[in-house]
């Protein structure tokens, strides 16, 4: 399905364990009364140290902590890995709340390793999010309300794509110059290019809008690599 942004482009957005020694050890027979003995103060320390549980046992609570995703505040950034290098998104969750949950979700999941930037219109926009794979795309084609736009389509912006109202997915797109007239149709950025715009601009543009998006979502990357082999792509991304 296509999306037609009237005089412009199209925008496309589909998208029994054994017991601790602490216990053996008091599991053990009682020594009778009278041959009991006191035990020097050096050998009730070690024992006692012996009833502790070892580190190792016991993960520290900051350990623990480590292994979870840290909790992202309202302006995070996002690196992409490309193959014409790297650059930076200022993500701002206030200026589209919707937008930055779904885009935290897809980067987390690695949606957009080995993606193609397969609609590059120079002096307009990049544009990308189809995934590498057709299993990942279905899996992700599952739309999320509009964010009331906050924000200018200014050159280096990020924004969903879409097919309408309520219909974006996983598509994104760069502006690489002030596409003011995009805000009054619904298109809300939710994040900047801080870093390496100069990368986003030099990403292969000599295909313009030939790839077929529906091609791309049916076959993914083979299709791609069969018909337009120059595309650039994203290598990884990385919450910072």
């Amino acid at each position: 399905m296509r999306a037609y942004i009237p005089g412009l482009l199209c925008l496309l957005l589909a998208g029994c364990a054994s017991e601790p020694a602490a216990k053996r050890e008091a599991a053990a027979p009682e020594v009778k009364k009278e041959e009991k003995k006191e035990e020097p103060k050096e050998q009730k320390a070690e024992e006692k140290k012996a009833e502790t549980p070892k580190p190792a046992e016991t993960p520290k609570p900051e350990e623990k902590k480590a292994a979870e995703p840290a909790k992202l505040g309202n302006v995070f950034k996002v690196r992409f890995e490309t193959s014409k290098g790297p650059f930076i998104m200022e993500v701002h969750r206030d200026w589209a709340p919707l937008g930055t949950d779904r885009f935290v979700e897809l980067i987390k999941s690695g949606y957009y390793n080995q993606a193609r930037f397969f609609r590059v219109v120079p002096n307009f926009v990049v544009q990308f999010g189809i995934a590498a794979s057709p299993a990942v795309t279905k899996k992700w084609d599952k739309a999320i309300k509009d964010d009331p736009v906050t924000q200018t389509n200014r050159v280096g912006s990020v924004t969903f794509a879409t097919a309408g109202k309520n219909t974006r997915t996983t598509q994104l797109f760069i502006n690489l110059r002030s596409n003011q007239m995009l805000d009054g149709q619904g298109f809300a950025p939710f994040a900047q290019v801080v870093e390496g715009m100069d990368v986003v601009e030099k990403i292969f543009a000599g295909y313009g809008e030939n790839p077929d998006q529906d091609a791309i979502t049916k076959r993914g990357n083979s299709y791609l690599l069969e018909s337009f082999p120059k595309l650039d792509f994203i290598k990884t991304t990385t919450i910072m």
